[in-house]
């Protein structure tokens, strides 16, 4: 018999509250499925075994109840560029930091089967300057049977799909048809049955790692138990050590406690010491692909706007702002809906000039902070938007709309390679952001990178369907949502892409 609705919310509730797990809508059925199954195996009703579960349940049901919860697909170098990354920038620094300690101690946290953190030890075992150095690689992970399997190393070939033929022949040899690992490199991993939800004093020692890998496992908690979590890893961190998430994860409303880096390829995060000054970061060091080689000039994306409005005439009039969901709106105790309506009437100076009136106070606000830095955009002062910007990355690091206005500034001063760094970091910090994928296609038109104008546009088009009017309305150049998908629709033609 199929649980009833309220069993099943008892049930999410549960998992939220014993292992911070979240579950959307879309998962009820399936919970409810996983719920009966629990029940049966226990040989009880639903409504028993709930209370059962509630109350305090026996290891191995906790235990179960994690095997069946949680997700473990996994792979040896899982995103090969993070590895390399900490093989080549991680590494030789904390190996400096830890140098009168000769130790270092590395954390999987939600280690799956094991992929990840035998992953780490095949990268670094060969790379310690010399003897003297420990290399301590502990994994732990809330599920039981997963455990089981990396302690017993053996995978199938489609767990090393992406490791190196040379790794593969080093530390593996054919048992069946499976691979066995290398008892060495087992050695070299301790695993643990641990609840990340927990606030485990022991785990989560201060100062007590040089690395934390806590990959593709935050976007599955709770928003609570999240922040919990990376507030814990940013404890057990030694100041300056090394966070990896999964390449979809972001610290972004989260913490302030790390600056975001880059480096091969990839995002990773630096603890802050306990008295470092919160300053802005410098620009991103990132690879340019072949998209800003080719760059010599061309106009900006505003220019290119204008000349797309000029094909979609009727498209381009911006709607009123009471035409505008959600807009103009005042935030973080500031009244901006005035200067905000004057943005979306292009009377930017006079914008400007009720920003320059607020309290001094509202200096220190990141929200006034960028739309000050918008209308300074907007007024040609990009030096000023720059110097306005850094300010507000000096109080909130992973603002992805100081970013794209950073990135706006670069590409007007001719700096393509800072407006393509400063774009990419916006699209990481927000997956949903529409605008900063608009300017990356442009520069790829320009650059005559057609696969990446292609990509570029595709995605920007998608995200303008269901971008926030507010934020349209700030960073929409004056154009509303249609002029802006007329634009992505037209380059598309223009180049026979779409």
């Amino acid at each position: 018999m199929t649980p009833a609705a309220d069993h099943v919310e008892r049930f999410r509730a549960l998992a939220a509250r014993r292992f911070g797990l979240q579950f959307d809508d879309t998962k009820l059925g399936w919970l409810g499925d996983v719920l009966q199954r629990r029940a049966g195996s226990r040989r009880l009703t639903v409504d028993a075994y709930l209370a059962t579960v509630e109350s305090a349940p026996a290891a191995d049901e906790a235990g179960a109840l994690a095997t069946e919860l949680t997700v473990g697909e996994t792979y040896f170098f899982r995103n090969m560029e993070q590895f390399n990354a900490l093989r080549e920038q991680v590494l030789p620094d904390r190996l400096r930091a830890q140098a009168s300690r000769s130790s270092l101690r590395i954390l999987s946290a939600g280690c799956a089967s094991g992929e990840e953190p035998y992953s780490i030890a095949m990268s670094l075992c060969d790379l310690l300057p010399d003897r003297s150095w420990q290399l301590s690689i502990r994994a732990v992970d809330l599920n039981p049977a997963a455990i089981e399997k990396a302690l017993r190393g053996r995978y199938t070939g489609w767990s090393l799909r992406e490791t190196p033929q040379a790794m593969q022949q080093r530390w593996f040899r054919p048992d069946g048809r499976d691979q066995l690992l290398d008892e060495t490199l087992r050695r070299a991993v301790s695993f643990e049955v641990r609840n990340l939800h927990d606030d485990d004093c022991e785990l989560w020692q201060p100062g007590a790692y040089a690395v934390v890998f806590c990959r593709n496992v935050l976007m599955y908690f709770t928003p609570q138990s999240a922040a919990a979590v990376v507030a814990r890893i940013a404890r057990s961190l030694a100041p300056g050590g090394a966070l990896f998430l999964g390449h979809a994860e972001t610290l972004r409303g989260l913490s302030q406690d790390f600056h975001l880096c880059h480096t091969h390829g990839c995002f990773y995060y630096r603890s802050r010491s306990a008295d470092e000054t919160r300053i802005a970061p410098s620009a991103p060091a990132m690879s340019a692909p072949a998209l800003v080689a080719a760059l010599d000039g061309g106009d900006a994306w505003v220019q290119a706007i204008e000349r797309a409005s000029q094909r979609v005439r009727a498209l381009t009039t911006p709607p009123s702002l009471a035409q505008r969901p959600g807009s103009p709106r005042a935030f973080a105790g500031w009244h901006l809906g005035h200067a905000l309506e004057l943005l979306g009437r292009e009377r930017f100076a006079e914008a400007l000039e009720l920003v320059h009136g607020l309290p001094p106070e509202s200096a220190q606000d990141p929200d006034v902070l960028l739309l000050h830095a918008v209308l300074l955009v907007h007024g040609g002062r990009l030096v000023q938007a720059e110097d306005t910007c850094r300010r507000l990355l000096a109080i909130d690091e992973l603002n992805a709309g100081a970013h794209y206005v950073l990135a706006l500034c670069c590409e007007a001063a001719g700096n393509t390679r800072g407006a393509v760094d400063h774009d990419q970091v916006a699209v990481y910090l927000d997956p949903a952001f529409a605008m900063p994928r608009l300017q990356l296609g442009l520069l790829a038109r320009r650059a005559g990178d057609r696969d990446t104008s292609r990509r570029e546009f595709e995605q920007a088009r998608t995200l303008l369907l269901r971008e926030d009017a507010s934020r349209l309305l700030l960073f929409g150049g004056g154009f509303g949502r249609e002029a802006l998908l007329a634009l992505c629709e037209a380059e598309l033609q223009a180049e026979g892409l779409s």
